[in-house]
This record gives structure tokens, sequence and C-alpha cells, in this order.
């Protein structure tokens, strides 16, 4: 069969990585892709959100399975519009797609449905928004609504650097039409887990949980990123906690969105702060997570096209998902500047020296004159699987130090939490 993927970034590159790992698959495109995918798909020059561009491509090519990576393409509807010309294709519809698209829909919704989250109120004008803040004499979460690449979350510990917040989204359009709406929140104290699941609208299957590392620098500091890195399965989340996630949160959730009349089909991600209260969900996310796709993936033992291919059958009752024994970390290498300005273009070296059980996927890559060279912000993520997280750790560190490139910078303590 032929899959196409949609994308060209590091969760792309895990993606078309494993989907290769199929028995069942000849042969795999990627629109746009990067210097990585290159070696391993057709990489189709393409944009994840050129919706008519995709789907002639598609048609022409006869492509039996198309998955589509990032959020963008989903929330403008690539499903529905795939599915309409009779295509196979994995991923939410538009109207399932905005649990993330927009993040006061999803606390509406979580409100509706009894899923437990932060006390949030939403505005699309500064004024109110500011009043609110300056009745809230507490931390607060300040998050732009639309999408904004993981990077629209500021936490304000004082009423001041909120207010700034608001000015910054709804005033300053730091994050573009992100910022049409402000969603405020109280600051949830704990620590964060990712839950990925399967879903095909009615049954559930959760992945192994993984746990992001969203400030750029070490210790959590500086800005939120897209994430800088990744570890799975998190020891933090027990098995007393995933029924209770299950029961509280994705059962809620899937039925709900059924309830709707928009039955939800794809991967379920449900970003979580386990509290003193328990777990609270902080986000969806309607596709794989960018970086936890890497580590996740690598320890998944069953053959993705089967699960996606039932979730879109709607027989994932059939399938048994395996998981592989031991752990698995992805350390993100960004370019200098990351996440503001960042060059572009600086040779990567040292890519053909990984240890042993060590991939690397490309995130922001190109090709130049015969060499691969840095081409976005998030630039590598050096994955690695080992019987246990301190030698995942380990062996992940190994691999980052053969590569260099520019002004490459990285976490030095992904996965430390867990240890």
């Amino acid at each position: 069969m032929k899959v196409l993927v949609v994308g060209g970034g590091g969760r792309e590159h895990a993606l078309v990585w494993k989907i290769a790992q199929s028995p069942r698959v000849d042969k795999i495109y990627c629109a746009p892709g990067n210097a990585g995918i290159a070696q391993m798909a057709q990489c189709v020059d393409i944009q994840a959100e050129d919706l008519d561009g995709l789907l002639d491509f598609a048609q022409k090519e006869k492509i039996d399975l198309t998955v589509v990576g990032p959020e963008a393409p989903l929330t403008i509807g690539i499903v529905d519009k795939f599915t309409q010309a009779g295509l196979r294709i994995f991923g939410p519809s538009k109207n399932a797609a905005q649990l993330e698209g927009s993040k006061a829909l999803a606390k509406h919704f979580m409100l509706k449905h009894n899923i437990p989250t932060a006390k949030y109120a939403a505005f699309p004008n500064e004024r109110e928004a500011m009043d609110y803040v300056r009745s809230k004499n507490k931390p607060l979460v300040v998050k732009a609504s639309g999408l904004a690449a993981g990077k629209g979350v500021i936490i304000c510990q004082y009423m001041a650097d909120a207010l700034d917040a608001v000015r910054r989204v709804l005033v300053d359009k730091e994050f573009g039409d992100a910022g049409n709406q402000v969603v405020i929140e109280e600051c949830l104290e704990g620590q964060e887990v990712s839950v990925l699941a399967f879903t095909d609208g009615k049954t559930i299957i959760p992945m192994v949980p993984s746990q992001d590392h969203k400030r750029v620098f070490d210790d959590d500091k500086g800005p939120n990123t897209g994430g800088m890195g990744a570890y799975a399965p998190a020891p933090l989340y027990t098995p007393d906690l995933h029924e209770v996630v299950v029961r509280d949160i994705l059962e809620p959730t899937i039925k709900g969105m059924a309830n709707m009349g928009w039955p939800y089909k794809g991967i379920i991600y449900a970003g979580l702060m386990i509290t003193a209260d328990g777990p609270k969900v902080l986000e969806y996310n309607v596709r794989f997570g960018d970086p936890e796709a890497q580590p996740v993936l690598s320890l998944l033992d069953s053959d993705l096209v089967e699960i996606m291919e039932a979730v879109i059958d709607e027989r994932l009752d059939q399938v048994e998902v395996k998981w592989k024994k031991g752990a698995a970390v992805c350390v993100v290498m960004a370019a200098q500047g990351y996440p503001g300005n960042y060059p572009k273009g600086d040779v990567i070296t040292g890519l053909d020296k990984m240890p042993e059980n060590v991939s690397v996927f490309h995130a922001g890559t190109a090709q130049k004159e015969g060499q691969i060279v840095t081409n976005g912000g998030r630039v590598l993520g050096v994955t690695a699987v080992g019987q246990d997280l301190p030698g995942a750790i380990d062996k992940a560190y190994q691999g980052v130090e053969r590569i260099k490139f520019n002004g490459a910078h990285y976490r030095k303590d992904i996965g430390s939490k867990a240890l």
C-alpha cells in the first residue's frame, strides 16, 4: 500500500520511521518532509495546510492511507475533505479537532461534561480580561485560545505579569489570530504528564504515558517552547492514576464528543497536571505530541498501520496493541535563540555516528549542496531506547554529544524528574 504522511517535523519523521516498519507498506510519501525524512520516504513539495494540493496529490498517486501529523490541517478540515472524496485518512474531523483549535471551546466542553480542569474565564477584549486579572490576587496562566505551536501559554506569578500577558495576546497579537480570544486560568501545581490514546470513537486504547519538557532551559526555566524533550513511560503515572484518568477524563471526553454529534476518531492527547486533588486537564491535543511521539512510537511493538486502519474502520476493539519493555528518551537539539529568532543554514555533522538503539529524528533540517543543514528552531530529536530510564537517558546524551552544529542548544536534564 501507499501511505502519505502530512507534515515535516520530528513527529512526522517518527511516524514515517514507524510506518516504514509495516510489512503492508510499499511506498511512503511525506508532504513537505525534511532532510531526514527524505532518507526513508519521497518528499513532496506541498505544505501541510494546502488541503487542495494534498488531495490532488493523493488522488493522482492513488494513496491508500493518509496520516496527518500536525494540528493545523486537522483544525481546517483535511479529514472531512479527504473522506468526502472517498480517501482513507487517519485523524479527527474538523469539528472534533476544535478540542485543540480553540482552548475556550475545550474549557467549555470540559465544564459541560464534568471533566476535571483548572477554573477559567475567556475573553475576546482587553478591558474585561484586565478587570478579571485584577480581581484575582494569585498566580494565573494566560493562554492564546487558538493554535500557537505550543508557545501561547504564559505562566504568571504576579498580577503585573498577567496584565502584560493579556496585552501581548490580545493587543500586540504576539501569537497572531490565535490571540483573538484569551483564556485565563488558575495556576495548577503538580507534575505534568502526557496521556495519548488511540480511539475509534468507541474503544479507547491508551499509549505508554510520557512527560514533555516545555521550557527552553534546565530546571523548567525560560519561555515555553514546542517541547525540548520527552521520555516514556512516566513513573509518576501509576496504575491507580491510570484508572482515574480513563474513567474521569478519557471516557467522558470521547462520549461527550459523540453526544455533541462530533464523533472522535484518531489520537486524543490529554495534557494533565497531577495535583493534590487528582489529575486535571491542562489542554487537549488532537494528534501525536512532538516530541512525545518520538519516545512513545519507539516503544510501540505493534504495527502502527494496522492500528490506524482499525481506527478508521471503527474496529479498534479487535486489535491488540503491544508495547516494548524498557524506556525511551528524546532530547531535542535546538538552534541558538529558539524559541525567539534563530539562524538557519548551519551545517550539521555527526549524524552517522550514533550508538546502538539511538535514532535521530529530524525536525528542522534541509539539504544544501549535499550537506544537512539547520532549517528550524527545533532541529533534531535524539531518541534512545534502553532497558530502563537511566540507561535510555545515558544513551540519548551519548548521541547528542556526537552531533555538532553552530550554537546547538539542548537541555541537560531531560528525564531527571523521573529519577
